[in-house]
């Protein structure tokens, strides 16, 4: 889903409203606590998600592709503009990050924060499996294949798929909040269309349809992403490192054609079966 960043940002920036302090100049600061800013950032991502579906979700292919793009660069341009909300290109800073005072530096914190996030994707990650494997997951493997096999068996293969777009969706924003309780901050520079580039890259790698391919396309490509501007910063001299960002998108692109010449169905892509019992 190109547009997936514009959930992401909803999220990031529900969550940042919610739990930030009060200011004044801005719209929100609530100062609710990480957890329940983090729920209503989710929440926020999956209303967002159910507006955009219910007018988008009956396009196909391309068509929902730009649609969607084109949503996610009109969330980051509102980011930009609207002020009040937003703090606009200033973005929202000094947002309190969860237990951070409980630690002597930042070293401390960023381990506990890499295990919280740790934590979370296990959690996902499981509850994903369990849901491919129930009923309604075998339903969505079914609407993917073939939508007119799925109806002709009285199922309803448009809310299926709204079902599965806000569930997506309302990860992506809780992807989103996760970002901003690590980095207590959040600004429209952070949700620019190379972001969705490499989303769409961490699924090409991995293998779409599978939730193991996500996880690893996201270490692949967020791996290789680091590893490469760490590389940069330290081989390629000081006056050509405002170019090292192109060299990154370089080493990601050659890595996705690659994969689609090698593993065309990326490295765990979906298998050719699919269940023929839809409960």
């Amino acid at each position: 889903m190109p547009g997936g960043v514009a959930f992401y940002a909803i999220g990031a920036y529900g969550t940042a409203i919610l739990m930030g302090p009060a200011r004044p100049e801005l719209i929100g600061g609530f100062g609710l606590p990480f957890p329940v800013a983090l729920i209503g950032g989710m929440a926020a991502a999956a209303f967002g998600a159910l507006i955009v579906g219910l007018a988008a979700l009956r396009l196909r292919d391309d068509y929902l592709a730009i649609a969607t793009f084109g949503i996610a660069i009109s969330v980051q341009l509102v980011a930009l503009n609207f002020d009040r909300l937003t703090g606009g290109a200033q973005g929202l800073i000094g947002l309190p990050r969860p237990l951070f005072r409980l630690f002597d530096g930042p070293n401390g914190f960023n381990l506990f924060y890499l295990g919280v996030v740790a934590c979370m994707a296990a959690l996902v990650y499981v509850a994903l499996q369990v849901a491919l494997a129930s009923p309604w997951g075998r339903l969505l493997k079914a609407v993917r294949k073939d939508e007119t096999a799925a109806a002709s068996l009285g199922k309803n293969p448009t809310m299926v798929r709204l079902q599965a777009f806000v569930l997506g969706c309302t990860l992506m924003g809780l992807a989103g909040g996760l970002y901003v309780g690590f980095i207590g901050f959040v600004s429209p520079l952070d949700f620019l269309p190379i972001l969705t580039f490499q989303i769409w890259a961490m699924l090409i790698v991995g293998g779409s349809g599978t939730t193991r391919g996500a996880f690893i396309g996201a270490f692949a490509v967020w791996g290789l992403w680091s590893a490469s501007g760490l590389a940069v910063s330290r081989l390629v001299p000081a006056e050509l490192q405002s170019q090292g960002g192109a060299i990154q998108v370089m080493l990601i692109g050659l890595l996705i054609v690659l994969t689609l010449l090698f593993r065309p169905r990326g490295l765990i892509g979906e298998s050719e079966t699919v269940s023929r019992h839809v409960d």
